[in-house]
């Protein structure tokens, strides 16, 4: 599992799950900090590897006038503390080959959005930080064409890969999730994920507002665990309505231990 390449990363012993869990945007360092607490202290509980996630940036928005961040330097330095505070492994998403040696000095783990896993400059990139790599699978691909974005990651040096799926765009404004995709991406030999959140979307709203259906987070999460992802991708927030980027989709912050406790019993029951 990917943990061998994260010697910061807690509950290495664990036979569980990881999660990558926090908020889509770094709106703030107390917000930041109230999340990663909160989820530390339930993943240390229930023995769950946790990386803390938070999106500097927020480069595909729908309009002009959408929340894209408070700063790159000031978010990435608020993801360097929350690491540094609380002893937890971070990640957060790149968007230009620039940003990868960048965002490399403040966080462990390298995200490439689903809209650029073919980009293959941003992969190459990415590798070349020695950082792991978090490659989430595009709306728009099958689960087999991602052992090309693996390739592409490895042959540039770097075996640290881990792949998230995301769904399929089905129609215009919706995902659907296809769970035979799970096991192919896991044939490649690297650490397989299930977004949680992000799966639910409802993108090109008419309101230029992507929507969700968060109440089927639950679902998804514990068929992923079902069909054997190595681990969960959640977003999750205080207030979802109040937040700035994904509030549509995003799980309550006060719903995350009820739910993390019924998939470790999944996975306990499937091992």
């Amino acid at each position: 599992m990917i943990i061998k390449y994260l010697p910061g990363i807690s509950n290495r012993d664990s036979s569980s799950f990881f999660l990558i869990a926090g908020p889509c945007a770094i709106e703030s360092e107390d917000m930041a900090m109230e999340i990663a607490e909160k989820i530390k202290k339930i993943s240390n509980q229930l023995h769950i590897p946790f990386i803390f996630k938070g999106s500097y940036r927020k480069a595909n928005r729908s309009r002009l006038d959408s929340f894209t961040g408070i700063g790159n330097e000031k978010a990435l330095k608020i993801l360097e503390k929350v690491g540094r505070e609380f002893s937890v492994t971070t990640t957060t998403d790149i968007h230009e080959s620039a940003e990868a040696e960048m965002a490399a000095a403040y966080v462990d783990v390298l995200q490439i959005p689903a809209f650029l896993c073919r980009q293959t400059d941003l992969l190459v990139a990415a590798a070349e930080t020695g950082k792991v790599v978090n490659i989430k699978k595009g709306q728009f691909l099958s689960a087999s064409s991602m052992k090309f974005a693996v390739d592409k990651v490895k042959e540039s040096g770097n075996d640290k890969v881990i792949l998230t799926d995301r769904g399929n765009s089905f129609g215009y404004q919706d995902l659907i999730v296809d769970f035979r995709g799970i096991p192919t991406m896991r044939s490649f030999e690297v650490p397989t994920v299930m977004d949680c959140t992000h799966s639910l979307q409802q993108p090109n709203q008419n309101t230029g507002v992507t929507g969700g259906k968060p109440e089927l987070i639950a679902t998804i999460a514990k068929a992923a665990i079902a069909v054997g992802a190595d681990g969960l991708f959640i977003e999750t927030h205080p207030e979802p309505q109040k937040a700035k980027s994904d509030g549509a989709n995003m799980l309550p912050l006060d719903k995350l231990e009820d739910l993390l406790t019924s998939l470790v019993r999944i996975r306990e029951a499937v091992l």
